[in-house]
């Protein structure tokens, strides 16, 4: 029996003692910008290889940690309500050490609109001892919770607690220095713990909250919020900005080549929709673009049509384009080191760079702790020097971000050209702050700029940009495009390739407005565009900003259509009128023209090349998304109708490799 003991210490030390031999820890504190203070209930995940393998919370005081860690290379991934995502790469863990690394969260400036809870090992959850019940006590019983109640009552706590030190045993307040540093000190805790109340007791019901949680009834973890059916005797219009973004689609193919699916709240399928190109007719009258409508059968619900609308933007001859008065602003902190980063940005901007003409002009700005011209505009035949400045650069600092973008703008005004093509092109990972200026002012500056007639460009790199959502929105502020480059192939397609829709605008504002027919359309859903729907108001409203289209760009839109019961009886009759308004580059008015639809519904057999296309990549969006209104499509029909498509280009030959990997990646096939 002795030995028996003797033998199971022994293994036991060798097991610590191993553990200690291949593992590390780490430690830190959640701070907040603007305070300086810790932030409480920050997730934190550790993540290797984009996958999450542990997961904890922030203290009351901010502080985190992690032990038994392999030695490796990490990335840690920061959330918390009221303030963006925020990840930090290349964290080393070393084998018996600790590891400190201190995390700034900086406010974002917007409420926002929803929480995206990522799963891990170990699950963190918020309950409530009061209100509804909506998972079983056996499912709360297994998880790490926090009373939310509790956190209330302990801040309300503090804050009492707190506010007693500034008075008197009497009542009597303290007088001078003494009470003012209290009063300083009682701020910082109501700003501190007040904001958790506000966030727990107040931005989010009870529901809500509980929706957010593994497992609750009704939603997907990561439910993304759809557009709806609508009835057309009660809405008989659908209003939207087009979209010519193409990030989403950029980032969905990076993540499942590496095996992963993408959060459905990623999934923009106007995004991977427009990725492709189609094979419409250019315009042939005053208009800088041609409508073409198709109407066929919908691949993931039989008992839906399908309404394809699409637009072809007029091309344009680069050789006799205006003149590009081009501002490179590019992040050269030390989050852009990797080789898919500022090295990348630089491979990219060269081969920009070559086919520059002498009446071209290009400057260079960079941004890391503070932002700086490293060229001033210079014409683009000296192509030597332009090259020589980008080579020059090296990544290293933090980041400001807002002070870039202010002094690109300056320089690209300085140097305007008038009836030219006045530019910004933003090359980030996106893991930047705005400096002095919020979110709201930064938007606004690089709003009023657009209005001056510079408009800017937003090129993401690295694994996946950390503010996707938020450079998608610069760019559509800045009356441009976003991409994701993620290689030099895809750097060449959008630059070079497509280099007249991504850097010449030949209409801005473009807005679609459909007026279904009640007699044809009993409802009517639209695919995707859900960030760019409008109010019906605003379609005649000159001053609400919407999506521009590029030289030769094509532009998709789709809508699912319940045909009403007796539709034949009125086949004479337009099923819908597409009215449109746009803005030519250099104007402030808008031109509208409309186009009627016929109700011409075709089968899928005989529907038309651009049809088929757009609704497999449509499809793959709605499977990738989880939709709710998929009602019958899987992976197998999906690469089926794929290959009835004739497109030989390397960009569709790939998109069936990733219904492939969708497949594998949900488990519904092997490799």
């Amino acid at each position: 029996m002795n030995k028996l003991l003797i033998i199971l210490c022994s293994l036991l030390c060798y097991s610590i003692s191993s553990t200690a031999q291949t593992t590390g820890s780490l430690q830190g504190k959640v701070i907040e910008d603007e305070t300086g203070e810790g932030l409480p209930f920050a997730n934190i995940l550790l993540k290797k290889d984009s996958i999450a393998i542990k997961g904890c919370s922030s203290d009351f005081d901010g502080n985190y940690s992690f032990s038994n860690i392999p030695a490796g290379t990490y990335m840690l991934e920061v959330s918390c309500i009221g303030y963006p995502q925020m990840r930090m790469e290349n964290v080393r863990i070393k084998v018996g050490e600790v590891v400190r690394v201190d995390l700034e969260m900086v406010a974002s400036g917007i409420v926002l609109e929803e929480v995206i809870v990522e799963s891990y090992d170990i699950p963190l959850i918020e309950s409530s001892v009061s209100g509804g019940q909506t998972i079983s006590s056996e499912d709360i019983r297994k998880m790490p919770t926090r009373s939310v109640n509790s956190i209330i009552a302990f801040t309300a706590g503090v804050n009492q607690a707190d506010a007693g030190e500034a008075v008197n045993s009497n009542g009597s307040r303290k007088r001078g220095k003494g009470v003012r540093k209290e009063r300083r000190k009682l701020n910082k805790v109501q700003r501190k713990y007040g904001r958790v109340e506000r966030m727990l007791k107040k931005q989010y019901t009870e529901d809500e909250m509980q929706d957010m949680l593994p497992g609750a009834p009704g939603d997907d973890l990561y439910a993304v919020v759809e557009n709806q059916y609508q009835y057309t005797k009660q809405q008989p219009l659908s209003t939207f900005g087009i979209d010519v973004d193409r990030a989403s689609y950029s980032n969905i193919r990076q993540g499942l080549k590496n095996g992963y699916l993408p959060r459905p709240t990623d999934v923009r399928i106007e995004e991977m929709i427009n990725y492709f190109n189609y094979d419409y007719e250019q315009p042939k009258n005053k208009h800088p673009f041609a409508v073409h409508t198709e109407f066929s059968d919908c691949i993931w619900n039989k008992k839906a049509k399908l309404l394809s609308i699409g637009l072809k933007g007029r091309e344009l001859d680069l050789a006799t384009a205006p003149a590009n008065n081009i501002v490179f602003l590019i992040d050269v902190s030390g989050s852009m080191s990797y080789s898919n980063k500022l090295p990348l940005v630089k491979s990219t901007l060269e081969l920009l760079t070559k086919t520059l003409r002498t009446e071209d002009k290009v400057a260079i700005v960079v941004y890391a702790g503070a932002a700086g011209e490293v060229l001033p505009s210079t014409s683009g035949a000296d192509k030597t020097t332009i090259l020589e400045a980008l080579d020059r650069l090296n990544a290293g600092g933090s980041t400001a971000g807002g002070a870039g973008i202010e002094l690109a703008y300056k320089i690209a005004k300085d140097n305007f050209v008038k009836d030219g093509n006045n530019r910004v092109i933003l090359a980030s990972d996106g893991d930047f702050n705005v400096g002095p200026s919020s979110t709201q002012e930064l938007e606004n500056l690089i709003s009023q700029k657009r209005d001056e007639g510079i408009f800017l460009t937003v090129l993401g790199y690295g694994s996946y940009a950390s503010s996707d959502a938020q450079m998608e929105t610069l760019a559509d502020k800045g009356n441009g495009n976003y991409n994701h480059i993620h290689d030099i192939k895809e750097a060449k397609r959008f630059l070079i390739d497509e280099a007249a829709g991504t850097l010449y605008t030949i209409a801005k504002d473009v807005k679609l407005q459909l007026d279904f027919s009640s007699e044809i359309v009993k409802s009517y859903r639209l695919v995707g565009y859900e960030n760019r729907k409008l109010q019906n108001k605003d379609f005649k409203n000159d001053k609400k900003d919407a999506g521009d289209l590029g030289a030769g760009h094509t532009v998709t839109a789709l809508y699912e259509v319940v045909l009403h019961p007796k539709w034949e009886g009125y086949k004479n009759t337009p099923m819908a009128t597409v009215k449109l308004r746009y803005k030519e580059p250099e104007k402030s008015k808008s031109v509208l023209f409309k186009h009627p639809i016929a109700c011409e519904l075709k089968s899928m057999s005989k529907a038309s090349n651009n049809f088929k296309k757009a609704s497999a990549v449509a499809g793959l969006g709605m499977l990738l998304r989880k939709s709710k209104f998929n009602k019958q499509l899987e992976e197998t029909a999906l690469l089926k109708l794929s290959k009835k498509v004739k497109d030989n280009t390397d960009a569709w030959v790939e998109f069936q490799d990733l219904v492939k990997e969708a497949a594998v990646a949900e488990g519904h096939a092997s490799r």
